[in-house]
């Protein structure tokens, strides 16, 4: 299974909107690649600037795929890469 980079930034919208407890249209996300940070997101709520790192977004992601697919997915299943837009793999 491969989820777009739409999907990624929801499951990130979706993660810290629980967590800060926002709405998840109150969450904006930003993903960037950089060959020394690797994959990041930058994400304002509320008017403040958070960096999520790969883990971070990897949480989210297996968060996503459980509540919006219902899947039991691991972290090592989960592979983010970069094309012409970052995705992630899930591994079934």
């Amino acid at each position: 299974m491969v989820l777009s980079m739409d999907e990624i930034i929801n499951a990130i919208c979706l993660h810290m909107a629980q967590r800060k407890d926002v709405r998840p249209t109150e969450v904006q996300v930003e993903l960037a690649w950089d060959e020394d940070t690797g994959y990041t997101a930058e994400v304002w709520v509320n008017g403040r600037s958070q960096y999520l790192v790969e883990a971070n977004i990897i949480e989210a992601i297996l968060l996503y795929a459980h509540t919006e697919y219902g899947l039991r997915v691991f972290r090592e299943d989960v592979t983010l890469d970069l094309d012409e837009e970052i995705t992630a793999r899930i591994a079934n």
